[in-house]
């Protein structure tokens, strides 16, 4: 953050008080630079319960903008990221690796994106995660590079394994494609506006696809 937005910060610290909320998530705001898991953790409190509106800001990409002086890309990264972490990886936020004296050992918050959006990908299986979660949580890698190891994790995976890999890619089609008949059957209930003969497609192929990949 610039030594200008800093003075920003400093300038409304001393209008809203020291004590409260506000005063807390500026404050963190402040210590941006040498842990971003401080204002992760308080932006996500203020999104989760608007507490902007009571401070006079109609919208969450307003109140960052105006008060925090930072992007809303920005700030929903910081949220998916902190939230992310508390959700997939306790663990690591109450180890102390996180905490104030461990900053510099901090993962970039654009990395731990990166391993939550991997944590979520269809074409990468348990061990590649658990590389990534590597390179980001304990090498400290930064986004750049996390995102050249992942790419070579994808290339590996094709490269070791086509067959493989082509039968990982067709089952994820039919489970989709399973998931996609069932929210049909469940939305369509006992509709009268489909033929009796199609409604018994739908259970049919729902129940082929259930059985040819095992899913129940």
């Amino acid at each position: 953050m610039k030594t200008k937005g800093i003075k920003n910060l400093e300038r409304k610290m001393e209008d809203v008080g020291s004590d409260g909320f506000r005063y807390r998530v500026l404050e963190s705001a402040k210590d941006f630079k040498s842990s971003w898991l401080g204002l992760g953790q308080v932006l996500f409190s203020v999104w989760k319960e608007k507490m902007y509106k009571e401070w006079g800001y109609q919208e969450f990409e307003t109140y960052v903008s105006k008060e925090i002086g930072i992007k809303k890309q920005t700030a929903l990264k910081l949220l998916r990221s902190y939230s992310f972490l508390e959700k997939e990886e306790p663990g690591y936020l109450e180890s102390g690796s996180a905490g104030p004296e461990g900053a510099a050992a901090i993962p970039n918050y654009e990395a731990v994106d990166v391993l939550r959006r991997a944590s979520q990908s269809k074409d990468l299986d348990r061990e590649d995660y658990a590389r990534v979660r590597k390179y980001v949580l304990e090498d400290g890698k930064d986004v750049g590079e996390v995102r050249k190891d992942l790419a070579s994790i994808r290339k590996e995976r094709l490269e070791l394994d086509p067959d493989e890999e082509a039968a990982r890619r067709e089952r994820g089609l039919l489970s989709r494609l399973l998931s996609a008949l069932r929210s049909v059957k469940t939305e369509l209930g006992n509709s009268s506006g489909l033929s009796r003969d199609l409604i018994k497609g739908i259970a049919a192929l729902t129940q082929t696809l259930e059985d040819e990949i095992g899913d129940n």
